[in-house]
């Protein structure tokens, strides 16, 4: 089986590359997908979420409040850590088991680990082909503005929060430059597919 990491910036448009590696066969491992799923009422992560954060934290169903939970985060570093340490260590443990299943059921297949914070966390250390989905910093605050509908300002607040993405432009081996039209995107991706795999 072959296994590669596929990370982005915000705004990116890594989950757009993640489609078309979908539409191509490949088995996408999907962390923010499991990172919804693992803070669900009464899952461990959920249980250990609201311990440190409290009731406040929950909305009136039991579900945790993630717009009250971002706010707190956001301006917290050391709270953004506690909540990484809580969900992280359960979002890895539901892609380790997810890759286990793909190897079982077809051990010749290409599954893709669609992490974004595939490098910050060191997940990228273990994984042979990390691919970064890249657009330059003007071109990502523009769509993030539009995407969004947010401010120039609260956009640059956003980007700026994360790991730069030149940053991370030289820690992967494999770039998709997703600053043009999606018929180069696609080109890229089908390129990378069918000759590096």
């Amino acid at each position: 089986m072959i296994i590669a990491g596929l990370t982005g910036g915000i705004a990116t448009g890594k989950s757009t590359v993640s489609s078309i590696f979908k539409e191509l066969g490949a088995f996408i491992i999907d962390a923010d997908k499991i990172s919804h799923e693992v803070v669900k009422y009464g899952k461990p992560a959920w249980e250990d979420i609201v311990k440190h954060f409290g009731n406040d934290v929950l909305l009136s169903n039991g579900e945790i409040n993630r717009i009250y939970l971002g706010n707190i985060i956001f301006n917290n570093h050391n709270e953004k850590q506690v909540l990484n340490n809580i969900v992280h260590p359960h979002v890895f443990q539901e892609m380790l088991k997810q890759l286990e299943e793909i190897k079982n059921s077809k051990p010749e297949s290409i599954a893709i680990l669609d992490v974004p914070l595939l490098i910050e966390c060191g997940m990228h250390k273990g994984i042979p082909d990390v691919i970064l989905v890249y657009v330059n910093e003007e071109i990502q605050l523009e769509r993030l503005i539009k995407r969004d509908g947010i401010s120039k300002e609260e956009a640059l607040s956003r980007i700026k929060s994360q790991m730069p993405i030149e940053e991370k432009k030289m820690i992967a081996n494999i770039i998709i430059d997703n600053s043009l039209h999606i018929e180069n995107t696609k080109k890229q991706i089908f390129d990378i597919y069918n000759s590096k795999w």
